[in-house]
């Protein structure tokens, strides 16, 4: 199963339309999850035309996006995997243990809004925060996340340039 996972694409200030080199890696996708702030609902719309999409509720996120079926946090089983998705996570410090505390069933925790990529293990738990595709704000690129799960167990986490 290959998961491409967006946060914070901020429609349509920042996101006008899917980005072709955005578009590339959707082509493929078997789900697409969003970490919240699309600040749009066309943007989930816009996206499902590639693969079904899940999202969670941003802070940006208008009654729009609650109506198109984004909740706060979600909890999905993704070919096995446990896997939970909220949008802020909230401070660096604690973090991994903060969301274990969250999301205790959960193998792998999918946030956003920092707009700053990060893959980070321990403890039992995996958190990955795709970045942004189309506001990097001080990072050097936009991003994106492509996970690939197989039998229950996440085989490789990738975060892409995109611009």
């Amino acid at each position: 199963m290959k998961v491409i996972v967006l946060s914070d694409t901020h429609a349509p200030r920042r996101w006008r339309g899917c980005p072709p080199a955005v578009a590339e890696h959707l082509r493929d996708a078997d789900l697409i999850l969003h970490a919240g702030d699309v600040c749009t609902a066309d943007v989930l719309t816009e996206l499902s035309r590639y693969a079904p999409v899940r999202a969670v509720l941003g802070n940006n996120d208008g009654p729009d996006v609650a109506a198109w079926g984004a909740p706060e946090t979600l909890e999905l089983d993704l070919a096995g995997l446990r896997v939970a998705m909220i949008h802020d996570s909230g401070p660096a410090k604690g973090r991994l243990n903060r969301m274990r505390r969250r999301f205790p069933d959960a193998d792998l925790v999918v946030f956003g809004h920092s707009h700053i990529p990060l893959d980070e293990s321990g403890g039992g738990l995996r958190i990955f925060n795709p970045g942004s595709p189309t506001d990097r704000r001080r990072q050097p690129h936009g991003t994106i996340g492509v996970l690939h799960i197989a039998d229950g167990t996440l085989t490789r986490a990738e975060i892409l340039p995109v611009t």
